[in-house]
């Protein structure tokens, strides 16, 4: 189904846009890769099939933005300024900065509030609360722990059963908006995975 129109068959591949991924763990490594995109033929409009390894407008993925944050936490709860601290620890090349980690913290909290529902369906996240003011280090903390992100380099296979879960069920990213469902609600809602 075409995202942009909502009509079966409607699109057709055209050539593929490069984009840059850049993983943090365990080491470094910025890579180009392909994404396929698509026209939609009944209005003109293009969009795009991003990996579900990769955030929408990010060049950072999704183990390289959990990675990040499992430091700061790691760091926070021994006492020392986690945004700070975690760019500290990151290759120089990767250019993250404690401002860049403190807005991954809010995409990752927002994306894990907008999913909460969807995801009490798998794992018990009764015991989580959203507090204003506290950062969000006490939310993040209660959401890794449910999903058993616990070690300093998070494996994939950990980080996908959430993240790929909620996109199969609902269509959706679980962090970010992709620009064709921008385009089509006209805000910064949540982004689609087309099918």
């Amino acid at each position: 189904m075409c995202p942009i129109c909502g009509e079966k068959h409607c699109y057709r591949g055209i050539t593929p846009y490069w984009r840059h991924a850049i993983d943090l763990f365990p080491e470094y490594k910025k890579e180009r890769i392909p994404v396929a995109r698509f026209l939609c033929r009944r209005s003109g409009k293009t969009f795009s099939l991003l990996p579900i390894q990769l955030i929408p407008y990010f060049q950072y993925t999704v183990h390289a933005v959990i990675g990040a944050l499992v430091l700061g936490l790691k760091l926070w709860e021994s006492g020392q300024r986690g945004f700070h601290g975690a760019s500290v620890e990151m290759d120089p090349e990767s250019r993250v900065t404690p401002w860049l980690i403190a807005y991954w913290s809010m995409v990752v909290i927002r994306g894990f509030q907008h999913a909460h529902a969807t995801l009490m369906g798998w794992y018990d996240l009764s015991g989580i609360r959203s507090r204003e003011g506290l950062g969000g280090w006490e939310e993040t903390a209660g959401y890794f722990f449910c999903f058993g992100w616990k070690e300093k380099i998070v494996r994939w296979d950990l980080l996908q059963a959430p993240v790929t879960r909620y996109s199969r069920q609902t269509k959706r990213f679980i962090f970010g908006t992709p620009s064709q469902l921008r385009i089509r609600e006209g805000s910064l809602s949540r982004g689609t995975i087309p099918t």
